[in-house]
C-alpha cells in the first residue's frame, strides 16, 4: 500500500437537496464505495482523491438541516460531525436558498470544528438575478467559500486544491453569535464550573454550554451523574425564567431565533436582488406551475411512468433478443465441448441445465434494467422526483399517509430495501411503519425480468402497457393498504406538511451514467452469486434421486412443486415448475426467472424460455401470474430489512398479508377473466 506525504479525512455536510451526493461525486470518482454506519443500517458513502501525494478519505454523511437530530439519519450524521473527528467539514451550500442553508453553516462554524463552505448553485442565483457577496460572507464568518455551479465536474480540480490547501492549514474557530447578556452569562458560567470541576470536553466548551441550555436530552445526560450538576441545573433554571420573562419565550427558541437574527443581518449585508419578484419567476416556477398542478400533476406524473416502461421495452428488448441468443450458443457449444472430452452426464447438466441456462435467463435483461435504472436517476437529478411527493400529498394524506412517504415508495421500484431504510427521514412513527409495510407492493428491479419475460411473450406490442399496469397496481395496492390499515391501527395519528422542492437543473449526465452503470454491476454481482448459488440448488433438486429425468415430476423438485400446485390451480397455473419458481422467488424475485430456465429449458434444446413458458400459459393465467409475483412475499432481504426497520411483528404481518392478497388477487382475476 502506498505510503502519502500527508492524509486526511473530511465530512460532506449540508441540507438535503443542496448538491452534496454530486459534489462527493465529482471529487472522488470512481474512488467510492458504500456500506453501512457502524451499528446501524444508514447507507454511508465513503470516496477518496488524491492530490500532490495526499490522500483527502471523504465521507458523505446523510443530509440534515440542523444538528438538532430527531431522524436516524440526522443522528448518524450529527454524532459523526461532533464524535468521528474529521479534520475538516465541508459543508455544501445551496446559494439559492441561502437563509435555510446558513443555519447548519453557522451551527459547524459554534462546535469548533473546522469548516469551509461550498456555495453551490450559482448559476440559479444568477438565473434569479440575485447577487451574493461571498467575500464579504468569508470574513464575517472567518471561513472560505468556494463558489460552484450545477456542474462541478469543471470546477472540480479547483475544488480539490482548496480542500487540500485548506486541510493543511492551522485553523482557530472564534467564531460566536451574540446572544445577548441573559444567555452569554450562563454559557460563560457553566463553562467556568466544567472547567473548575474537571469535566471532559470532547467537544467544544461553548457548543457543550449551548447545548445544555437548549436542554439537549444528550448533553444533560452527562451531567446525571455528575455532583455538582445542581449548580448547572439552578443555571438553566434562571436563565429560562429571565427569558421567559424578557422576552416570552423558552430558551431553545431563543437561541434558534438569535441564530436567525445573525443570518438576517449578514444576508441584508451581503445579499441583493436584482429586479422585482415578479422578474424573478424563474424556469423551476414555470414548470412547477403546470407539473405540480392540483389537475394535471398526476396525470403527467403518469405519462412519465408509462413513457419509461415504454423505453424500457423499446430500447432494451432488442438488447435483451441478442443477448439471449448469446447464450443459446453459448449453452450449446459448451454442451458439445463438454461431450467431447467426455465430461460426465451430470457435469454437462449441471453447467449447461443449471448454470448457463439458470443465470442466463435472468442475465438477459441487463439492458432492461439499466434503461430502468437511468430514467430513475434522471427524474431525480432534474429535480422531479421531489415534486411526484409534492404532487401526491393530498392524496397520500387522504389514505393516512404523508406525502414524503412516496419518496421511498418510489426508491422502491430500484430496491424495496433500501427504500425500506429511507424511512428513517420520515419524523412520525405511523408514516415509518405504514410506508415500511406497503413498500414491497412497489415493484422492484427484481422483478423486471419476470415483467418483461411473460410480457414479451405474451402481449408483444401491448408489453409496455402491461408493465405499466402492473406498477401502478403496485402504487394503489401500497396506497390502500396504508389506509385500511391506519384505521386498523393508528386512528389518532397525523403528520404535518413540510416538504422542500428544488429547483430544476440540467442532469449531470455523467453522473446518471454512472449510476446505472454501478446498479447494472450490482445486478451482475447478484447473478454471480445468489442467482447461481439458488440455480445451482435448483438443479440438484431436478436431478435427485440419481437415475431421475431431469426436471422431470419424479425429481425432489417435482414432489416439492407437485405438493403446492394445487394451491395456484385456481389462478390458472397449477404446474409444479411454476410452484418451485414462486417458492425461489421468495430467495430473490430474479430466480422466478432463473429457476423456469432451469426446468422449462433441456441442454441443446433451441427453444427459447418466452417459446416454453406457452406450455403453461395463456394471457390470462400470465397476467394473474406477474399480479402474483408483484404482491406475494417479498424475499427474505426485504423481510429482514422490515424486521431491522419495524421489528419482527410487523415483518411476520407483512409476509403473510402479502401472501394472502397475491394468492387472493390472483385467483380473482383468473376466475373473472375465465367468464368472458
Amino acid at each position: 500500500m502506498k505510503n502519502f506525504k500527508e492524509e486526511y479525512n473530511i465530512a460532506l455536510a449540508g441540507n438535503p437537496n443542496a448538491g452534496k451526493t454530486s459534489t462527493f461525486n465529482a471529487i472522488t470518482g470512481e474512488h467510492q464505495h458504500v456500506g453501512n454506519w457502524p451499528g446501524v443500517t444508514v447507507e454511508k458513502k465513503e470516496g477518496f482523491f488524491i492530490l500532490n501525494d495526499v490522500k483527502v478519505n471523504v465521507v458523505d454523511i446523510p443530509g440534515i438541516y440542523s444538528l438538532t437530530a430527531y431522524s436516524l439519519d440526522e443522528i448518524v450524521a450529527r454524532d459523526y460531525i461532533l464524535k468521528g473527528n474529521p479534520d475538516m467539514i465541508v459543508d455544501i451550500v445551496d446559494a439559492s436558498n441561502l437563509k435555510r442553508n446558513l443555519y447548519l453553516l453557522i451551527q459547524l462554524l459554534e462546535t469548533g470544528k473546522k469548516t469551509m463552505a461550498v456555495f453551490n448553485m450559482m448559476d440559479i442565483v444568477k438565473k434569479k438575478n440575485l447577487e451574493i457577496d461571498t467575500k464579504a460572507i468569508s470574513k464575517s464568518l472567518r471561513i472560505p467559500i468556494i463558489t460552484l455551479d450545477i456542474d462541478k465536474n469543471k470546477k472540480s480540480a479547483f475544488l480539490k486544491e482548496n480542500i487540500v490547501e485548506m486541510c493543511k492549514k492551522e485553523y482557530e474557530n472564534n467564531f460566536k453569535i451574540d446572544y445577548k447578556p441573559v444567555v452569554n452569562d450562563a454559557i460563560d458560567e457553566i463553562i467556568e464550573i466544567l472547567e473548575e470541576k474537571g469535566f471532559e470536553f470532547s467537544e467544544a466548551k461553548r457548543w457543550v454550554a449551548i447545548k445544555i441550555l437548549e436542554n439537549s436530552e444528550e448533553y444533560l445526560k452527562r451531567l446525571e451523574k455528575l455532583e455538582y450538576r445542581k449548580e448547572i441545573f439552578e443555571i438553566i433554571e434562571k436563565t429560562e425564567k429571565r427569558i421567559e420573562k424578557e422576552y416570552g419565550m423558552d430558551t431553545e427558541s431563543f437561541i434558534v431565533e438569535r441564530r436567525y437574527g445573525f443570518i438576517t443581518g449578514l444576508l441584508h449585508e451581503t445579499f441583493r436582488e436584482k429586479h422585482s419578484i415578479k422578474d424573478r419567476i424563474d424556469f423551476s416556477d414555470k414548470v412547477d406551475a403546470v407539473v405540480t398542478n392540483k389537475y394535471v400533476g398526476i396525470p403527467i406524473f403518469l405519462v412519465i411512468m408509462w413513457l419509461m416502461f415504454q423505453s424500457i421495452f423499446t430500447l432494451g428488448q432488442p438488447l435483451v433478443d441478442i443477448i439471449d441468443k448469446f447464450f443459446e450458443l453459448f449453452s450449446s457449444g459448451t454442451a458439445s465441448l463438454l461431450v467431447a472430452i467426455h465430461s460426465p452426464a451430470w457435469l454437462v447438466s449441471l453447467v449447461t441445465d443449471g448454470i448457463i441456462n439458470g443465470a442466463g435467463s435472468v442475465a438477459v435483461f441487463l439492458p432492461n434494467i439499466l434503461i430502468l435504472y437511468f430514467f430513475m436517476a434522471l427524474l431525480e437529478d432534474t429535480g422531479y422526483m421531489s415534486r411526484v411527493a409534492f404532487i401526491m400529498d393530498k392524496f397520500m394524506h387522504f389514505l393516512g399517509l404523508h406525502g414524503k412517504s412516496f419518496i421511498p415508495m418510489i426508491l422502491g421500484f430500484g430496491c424495496n430495501v433500501p427504500a425500506i431504510t429511507a424511512t428513517r427521514t420520515l419524523e412520525s412513527r405511523k408514516d415509518r411503519i405504514l410506508t415500511i409495510v406497503t413498500i414491497p407492493f412497489m415493484s422492484c428491479s427484481a422483478r423486471l425480468p419476470i415483467y418483461v419475460l411473460f410480457a414479451g411473450a405474451f402481449f408483444k406490442k401491448d408489453a409496455g402497457m402491461v408493465v405499466f399496469s402492473l406498477y401502478i397496481l403496485g402504487i394503489l395496492l401500497a396506497v390502500l393498504s396504508a389506509r385500511v390499515l391506519k384505521n386498523m391501527f393508528f386512528k389518532n395519528e397525523i403528520a404535518p406538511l413540510i416538504m422542500e422542492m428544488p429547483p430544476y437543473h440540467m442532469p449531470q449526465w455523467g453522473g446518471i451514467f454512472l449510476h446505472a452503470w454501478r446498479k447494472g454491476l450490482l445486478y451482475l454481482q447478484k447473478i454471480a452469486t445468489v442467482v447461481v448459488i439458488g440455480v445451482i440448488g435448483i438443479w440438484f433438486l431436478s436431478s435427485m434421486p440419481f437415475g431421475v429425468k431431469y426436471a422431470s415430476a419424479e425429481s425432489w423438485l417435482g414432489k416439492i412443486g407437485d405438493f403446492l400446485a394445487p394451491v395456484f390451480s385456481s389462478a390458472g397455473f397449477g404446474y409444479w415448475q411454476i410452484a418451485v419458481a414462486l417458492i425461489f422467488g421468495i430467495l430473490a424475485k430474479e430466480l422466478v426467472v432463473g429457476t423456469l430456465g432451469t426446468v422449462l429449458i433441456a441442454a441443446g434444446s433451441s427453444i427459447t424460455l418466452s417459446q416454453a413458458l406457452h406450455n403453461y400459459f395463456t394471457p390470462l393465467s400470465a397476467y394473474a401470474f406477474l399480479v402474483l409475483t408483484l404482491v406475494y412475499v417479498p424475499c427474505v432481504a426485504t423481510v429482514a430489512a422490515i424486521k431491522n426497520e419495524a421489528g419482527w411483528k410487523w415483518a411476520l404481518f407483512s409476509t403473510i398479508y402479502s401472501l394472502l392478497l397475491g394468492w387472493g388477487l390472483a385467483t380473482l382475476i383468473y376466475q373473472i377473466g375465465s367468464l368472458f
